[in-house]
């Protein structure tokens, strides 16, 4: 959702698009609810061994948020701390086989999570917090891990957007 929805009215997405008009095209394959398992399996198909990988200028990975759902609470989204990141190394791995060069790839972690008004919608679905942000931490934490073995660029907002109020 944080790249499906980046399109919408003011989102970060249109705001991109709008700024590169006439430098490059910028697609949106942003699937709301997945996570690193689901996208590992489609990746294929949405990035194919037939596509100009000379033509991509970036292609980000944006994902922890749903995977760091707590297992308890949303066993659907959750995916283990190890499987996430050999998810991640999985995709970059797979991008370079389609000769997307390591440096085109960027890694961003899952942003952090307001805990309470998260609860706010947990609560008004009928459900308990299904998510931590010291647990969204760990995973941001293993993205920039990531980031660092496979050579790739990272955009850490997990503590970037932590550091002011």
């Amino acid at each position: 959702s944080c790249f499906q929805f980046s399109f919408q009215e003011n989102g970060w997405g249109a705001f991109l698009a709008e700024r590169l008009v006439r430098k490059c095209d910028v697609v949106n394959r942003g699937f709301s609810g997945y996570n690193t398992r689901w996208v590992k399996l489609i990746l294929p198909r949405l990035i194919s061994k037939n596509a100009d990988a000379g033509s991509i200028v970036a292609v980000t990975i944006f994902f922890g948020a749903n995977d760091s759902a707590l297992k308890d609470l949303n066993p659907k989204q959750h995916v283990p701390l190890e499987e996430y990141a050999a998810n991640l190394k999985s995709m970059i791995q797979y991008l370079k086989s389609v000769d997307v060069p390591e440096d085109r790839i960027i890694l961003i972690t899952p942003p952090p999570l307001q805990e309470s008004a998260w609860e706010k919608e947990c609560l008004a679905k009928g459900h308990k917090l299904n998510r931590r942000n010291a647990t969204t931490g760990e995973y941001a934490k293993a993205c920039v891990e990531v980031a660092g073995d496979c050579g790739t660029d990272i955009l850490d907002l997990w503590t970037l957007m932590q550091r002011n109020e």
